[in-house]
């Protein structure tokens, strides 16, 4: 399954890769706690769903976010400057299920919308006219 958020907010991949990096998740997320220090490009964090490892990577216009142990393979990218929003950041997550219980379908919503109001605190909102 998929989801898409979209980020009324104009930036680049640099400031993408610089503001949203794993050192800075409390300021972004309110939902995922990282409970042992980073390293390289993990960190172990606790959340909702549990405890995982999540790992940041760099990719063609921002980042992609994983949480490794996860049984549903949940990844997340945010990126900017690509369709289907080339002009906002745009949060695009993916499980490996066609199909998931509404519990668990409300709390990827939940995510998602914390998510793009800590990006709004980070970033600029995009003014329109």
């Amino acid at each position: 399954m998929e989801f898409f958020k979209f980020v009324s907010v104009k930036t680049s991949e640099a400031e993408l890769r610089s503001l949203l990096s794993l050192e800075n998740l409390s300021i972004y997320s309110s939902e995922l706690l990282p409970l042992k220090e980073i390293e390289d490009d993990r960190v172990r964090i606790g959340g909702v769903w549990g405890e995982f490892t999540l790992t940041s990577h760099p990719i063609a216009g921002g980042l992609r976010f994983a949480l490794q142990e996860c049984p549903n393979a949940l990844t997340w990218t945010v990126t900017t400057g690509f369709p289907p929003e080339p002009e906002v950041i745009v949060i695009h997550l993916t499980i490996n299920r066609k199909q998931k219980e509404q519990d668990f379908l409300e709390e990827i919503e939940e995510f998602m919308e914390d998510l793009a109001a800590g990006i709004m605190k980070v970033f600029t909102p995009v003014e329109h006219t």
